[in-house]
């Protein structure tokens, strides 16, 4: 979720909750090491629940919405030049959702 997200639906259960509050609290979230810090290339940083299984992100072209991509990629590390040592990576996969697909068809 983003922090506009988490402050609509905080607002539902405490009126007059601002985005400064859900900003302090996410930080601390994430160094309570209960949420992880999703950072999407040229969008604003998304935060979901931590410890979670590696998994990867696709991000819809026409909603934006981001949605969860279980597994990897096989032997990731190989397309690294040799010589490199791969420790950590990102994949986000961009397209069209299945909803938007939908939306689109009718």
């Amino acid at each position: 979720m983003s922090p506009r997200e988490v402050l609509e639906f905080a607002q539902t259960k405490v009126a007059g909750l601002g985005i400064a509050t859900v900003y302090r609290n996410l930080k601390a979230l994430v160094q309570e090491e209960w949420l992880t810090p999703v950072e999407m290339p040229g969008g604003a940083v998304l935060y979901e629940m931590a410890g979670k299984n590696h998994h990867h992100h696709f991000q819809c072209d026409r909603c934006h919405r981001v949605f969860e991509v279980n597994g990897c990629v096989p032997a990731v590390d190989r397309l690294a030049a040799s010589g490199f040592q791969v420790q950590r990576h990102e994949l986000i996969l961009y397209g069209i959702c299945a909803a938007c697909r939908r939306h689109r068809r009718n």
